[in-house]
């Protein structure tokens, strides 16, 4: 007669009640057949569902307001948004078509309450990136970009022009400020030969014309691009 050791039998207990958790779990619908001395599990009752991959009015209002809640957005941005989210969800057509209707009723309700507003999001962002240092033809694509349509680009930038008599000259101050140009610029007591080109070539690569580039670069330091805004006022 064979004798198992101690440690054999303990092992044989541990796999027995791992099994027998195992069998828990999978409900009444599971059975186990002996193999010797070893249990093995086979599920016999229906596959687990695969995860709902639908998309109804209210995930997309979880998905528009929780981006809402984070970015300004024109009514266009948030609809490229969801639909992005929706694309990544499924790829069924006819679902995404449903998803798509879906989506425009969400922004239609929206901009109708004035949870979306295209003027004053045009207004702040263009504001805010002339503080940026971003030129009017820059801002405007920009705005383009994100969907906004021309009247409400054609407002902001006006509303610029309401508070700052020259904003592009306003806008090259600050990019300088930011790149440290010019007269912001970190140098030696002297100006090195080609410092100037190459300033220029930034100003124009960043998409100013050469009249505001070389307005703030003749300037010999901060108070004098101060004495030059306060001239344009």
């Amino acid at each position: 007669m064979m004798i198992r050791s101690r440690g054999s039998l303990m092992g044989e207990g541990r796999e027995r009640r791992r099994s027998m958790q195992v069998l828990e779990n999978a409900g009444p619908a599971a059975m186990i057949q002996e193999n010797g001395s070893r249990s093995v599990i086979i599920a016999s009752g229906p596959m687990p569902q695969t995860e709902d991959k639908s998309i109804g009015p209210a995930l997309l209002e979880k998905w528009a307001l929780g981006y809402l809640e984070r970015f300004a957005s024109s009514a266009e941005n948030l609809r490229r948004v969801l639909g992005r989210r929706a694309r990544r969800r499924m790829s069924d057509p006819g679902g995404l078509r449903e998803a798509r209707a879906l989506i425009d009723a969400l922004v239609a309700r929206y901009r109708d309450s004035g949870l979306i507003d295209d003027a004053a999001y045009a207004s702040a962002r263009a504001r805010g990136r002339l503080a940026r240092g971003e030129p009017l033809r820059k801002i405007a694509a920009g705005l383009a970009a994100k969907g906004v349509d021309a009247d409400d680009r054609a407002a902001a930038l006006a509303g610029l022009h309401e508070t700052i008599p020259d904003p592009d000259l306003a806008a090259a101050c600050a990019f300088a400020r930011r790149r440290r140009l010019g007269p912001f610029r970190r140098r030696p007591a002297h100006e090195q030969p080609g410092d100037r080109r190459r300033e220029l070539a930034i100003f124009a690569r960043a998409g100013f014309g050469r009249r505001e580039a070389e307005a703030v670069l003749r300037c010999v330091d901060p108070e004098a691009v101060a004495a030059l805004l306060a001239a344009s006022e």
